[in-house]
């Protein structure tokens, strides 16, 4: 008899399992076994379809008419029919990283179908913190804060996925730069994922983080290459990244002692207020 199919993998278990198959077609590669790595190349084909299915969504099978014009498609068609706070969450998980609403925007405008209204960014993190406190976990996931690793209160403007580790939703010195990087690599990978040209939308964007990356950018303003931006923004990364994980475990570790559920995922802002009123704890306090 057979078995029921299991649940439908994750994009992060997705990543890991393109990752090791990259890695495997090198291999065989190398090795000059070439039916063994166009059969990996397949598997890859196969997993990379079954990533942008988990975050993008299926393409539909059977459209009820052929897409016309732009501007023929019904406003709510070109705006995109999910939910804000999936979108959102679309976005984040192509960057992996916290972000501003305004990136979060851009992001699900040059890679995802239809856009994010700005007006509904802004009280996106208020409404999910609200729906927790009401119904803690009733979600799958929130939209929820990134916590500032001195004071463990809300960082202001910055949105997280809750399913992420602590340590990623907490944000030192070093952090906005790291994410930053992190999100380069990650929009360039994604941007060439399966060979396909970088649309314009894409390549703005990649302009956008190139043009603040050192040797990421190349002779001919507007365009970059992606290969050569992942290539800068690693080297860089590498230069903070063991810094800022060991401030960021650090702060995790503070944060699963002395908050509750609530207050991991949203922060506490009574606590630096109260702080920040009697100044009784330092920045160093905070740290040990």
């Amino acid at each position: 008899m057979s078995q029921p199919p299991g649940p439908p993998a994750t994009p992060d278990a997705l990543e890991a399992r393109i990752g090791e198959l990259r890695a495997a077609v090198r291999r065989a590669m190398a090795a000059g076994e070439r039916d063994a790595a166009r059969d990996l190349r397949a598997q890859l084909r196969d997993a990379e379809r079954s990533w942008d299915d988990a975050v993008l969504g299926s393409p539909p099978r059977s459209p009820a008419r052929p897409a016309g014009p732009p501007a023929d498609r019904p406003a709510a068609a070109r705006r995109g029919m999910l939910p804000v706070r999936e979108r959102v969450h679309q976005a984040l998980t192509l960057l992996g990283v916290p972000a501003a609403p305004k990136l979060i925007g851009s992001v699900y405008a040059a890679f995802l179908p239809g856009e994010i209204p700005g007006a509904r960014l802004t009280s996106l993190r208020r409404d999910e913190e609200r729906s927790f406190r009401t119904a803690p976990y009733a979600r799958p996931y929130y939209m929820c804060a990134v916590l500032t690793a001195d004071l463990l209160a809300p960082a202001r403007g910055l949105l997280a996925i809750s399913t992420w580790p602590l340590e990623l939703r907490v944000a030192g010195p070093l952090s906005a730069r790291a994410d930053f990087l992190t999100a380069a690599v990650r929009l360039a990978e994604h941007a060439v994922r399966g060979g396909r040209p970088v649309a314009p939308d894409a390549q703005r964007l990649l302009w956008r983080f190139a043009s603040n990356i050192p040797g990421a950018t190349g002779d001919t303003v507007g365009t970059v290459d992606p290969a050569v931006l992942i290539e800068a923004a690693r080297a860089e990364l590498d230069v903070h990244r063991d810094a800022d994980r060991e401030l960021r475990e650090r702060a995790a570790r503070r944060a699963r002692a002395q908050l509750d559920d609530a207050e991991r995922l949203f922060g506490s802002p009574l606590r630096a207020l109260r702080r920040a009123a009697n100044g009784s704890a330092t920045h160093g306090e905070d740290e040990r």
